[in-house]
């Protein structure tokens, strides 16, 4: 008997609701591959309900909560165990101490490496995001209560607390994913958790042209801008791949270089020997000791960087952002989010005025115009891939606005397949950039082919 049927008269499902648990809906349509999902969730429950406060005791061992979950499993389900195999009652044991002692109902997500990110909504909503695209999945928390105390366990991990007092966190977990939580009064349908995953391995440029996010010619026009010390702002919308591009960018810098990274939450990985990663730190409970990244960028500039990565620029950090890439730091780079390279522009104008400083309107855009050489600008498109879409070098000013010039574009003439996407590509406009003899001078050349349709003769990375 397979485990489906198995699982029927275990269940003891209805004809719909056993649908469910096989992960088919109408038509046969896959929808979920654990065939355990009912009976994990009354598992849960019960032993949630058992066990209370107990599962969260910090005194108790590891082997000691395992213990307790594993005789606790054993008298919920009784005799519907007998009728497993041995091996499907390891898995379910397994998988529902798991859910309890782990992360609940996200235990699943966290390892699945297609997922790239998990958002819950409350404990009756769960989404995640596979391939660009988000799907509400069949998992739910036992409890609000439960949701909160999974929560408490993930931020008190990380060495932070949230409560009343402290409504809203953001950190970072020990393999680099990227948590907020936020909880009543804050949120007002129950307590709300976002988790970025990170891939374990750090991607590099051959794995965003197999993916398609640029091609082999903009990877090698950015690499030679890198090397030759132009000034790269990578911009996009929220999720669209900001930090991996940043990541794939920053290995372009050459390995005898120092090399400062300022984040809020720390995510590169950059394999260079000489690496000085600073974070920046939020206030404790009593309001004091916060460190921010604005704080981070001054200091770096005492210590002797060749270049300064910023992992994004938010705020009054702009300013001394640009300043350091006038003052002798060039090849340094960062990431801010935007709708367009003008708008890019147009926000960095607005962060600088929020440092506080009295500057004129022009004098800032001459700040700008002066710091920045390249704008790489990241889209989501429609089909859920994650492409640049531009690469726009900064030319200067012509009176009061700042100009930019088109060097890449994305090719949405050649249409859209259902199944493959977007056909396009990044294309050259055939426009040269200004630096050019710059590059030169620094002993890297752009060969005129590399900003012509059609080219693919690599530059030799390094």
């Amino acid at each position: 008997m397979g485990i489906g049927a198995r699982l029927r008269e275990t269940v003891g499902a209805t004809s719909e609701s056993a649908e469910v648990a096989l992960g088919l809906v109408g038509g046969g349509e896959p929808r979920q591959e654990d065939p355990f999902i009912p009976i994990k969730r009354r598992a849960s429950e019960a032993l949630f309900s058992r066990l209370g406060n107990r599962l969260f005791d910090s005194n108790l061992t590891t082997q000691q909560l395992q213990a307790y979950v594993v005789q606790e499993i054993d008298e919920v389900l009784g005799g519907e165990l007998t009728q497993l195999s041995p091996e499907e009652r390891h898995q379910l044991v397994t998988a529902i101490s798991d859910d309890i002692l782990g992360l609940g109902p996200i235990e699943g997500f966290m390892k699945d490496p297609d997922i790239t990110e998990v958002m819950v909504n409350g404990d009756e909503s769960i989404y995640v995001e596979r391939a660009g695209r988000l799907h509400l999945t069949e998992a739910r928390f036992v409890s609000v209560d439960h949701l909160r105390q999974v929560i408490e366990r993930i931020v008190a991990a990380v060495g932070r607390r949230i409560d009343e007092s402290s409504p809203m966190v953001d950190a970072r977990l020990p393999d680099g994913s990227r948590v907020n939580a936020v909880i009543p009064p804050l949120s007002v349908d129950g307590p709300m958790l976002t988790i970025r995953k990170f891939a374990k391995t750090a991607f590099n440029s051959d794995d965003l042209v197999r993916f398609g996010t640029l091609n082999d010619q903009a990877v090698d026009f950015i690499d030679a801008c890198v090397r030759g010390k132009r000034n790269i702002l990578i911009a996009g919308g929220t999720g669209t791949g900001k930090t991996t591009l940043l990541n794939v960018v920053s290995s372009f810098i050459p390995g005898d270089e120092r090399i400062v990274t300022i984040e809020d939450a720390v995510e590169l990985r950059l394999h260079q020997r000489h690496v000085i990663r600073l974070e920046s730190r939020p206030a404790n409970v009593e309001g004091k000791g916060m460190v921010p990244i604005r704080d981070l960028v001054r200091n770096s500039l005492r210590m002797r960087p060749d270049r300064i990565v910023v992992g994004e620029v938010r705020g009054g950090e702009a300013l001394d952002m640009m300043q350091a890439m006038n003052t002798g730091h060039e090849g340094s780079m960062s990431t801010l989010h935007a709708n367009s390279p003008r708008d890019a522009l147009a926000r960095l104008e607005t962060m600088v005025l929020m440092s506080g400083m009295d500057l004129p309107i022009r004098a800032i855009r001459e700040q700008i115009a002066s710091a920045l050489d390249v704008v790489v600008h990241l889209s989501r498109l429609r089909d859920g891939t994650r492409r640049v879409v531009e690469i726009s070098e900064v030319t200067g000013m012509e009176g009061d606005i700042i100009t930019l010039s088109t060097l890449y574009t994305f090719d949405y003439e050649k249409g859209f397949d259902d199944e493959k996407g977007f056909l396009g590509e990044l294309q050259p406009t055939g426009l040269r950039p200004m630096f050019s003899d710059e590059l030169r001078y620094l002993g890297v050349d752009l060969p005129a082919g590399l900003l012509e349709a059609g080219f693919s003769a690599p530059l030799g990375r390094v």
